[in-house]
């Protein structure tokens, strides 16, 4: 069996209390997806910057495994016989 290996790699930017995140999944064939992810801390909570990544991270993440829900869709739909119905995951 020939095994085969994604790399995702986030990247994180703060700017005073706004975290962004982008998850960049690069498949072994070179192709390359991404998804975008913000938080900003509320102003009453205590500054802990490693929540703020956190939380950007999984947004990114979130977005980056939308976007690949669609490609997938999208991939189905265009190599069988008949549309595939829309999923809900």
């Amino acid at each position: 069996m020939k095994a085969k290996e994604w790399t995702v790699r986030i990247r994180l930017t703060e700017d005073g209390d706004d975290t962004s995140a982008q998850a960049a999944l690069i498949t072994d064939d070179g192709t390359e997806v991404t998804g975008n992810g913000h938080a900003r801390r509320n102003p009453s909570d205590p500054a802990v910057p490693v929540i703020g990544d956190e939380l950007a991270a999984s947004r990114a993440l979130a977005d980056l495994a939308e976007k690949l829900a669609v490609i997938t869709q999208r991939d189905i739909a265009s190599s069988a016989d008949s549309p595939a119905p829309p999923r809900s995951w």
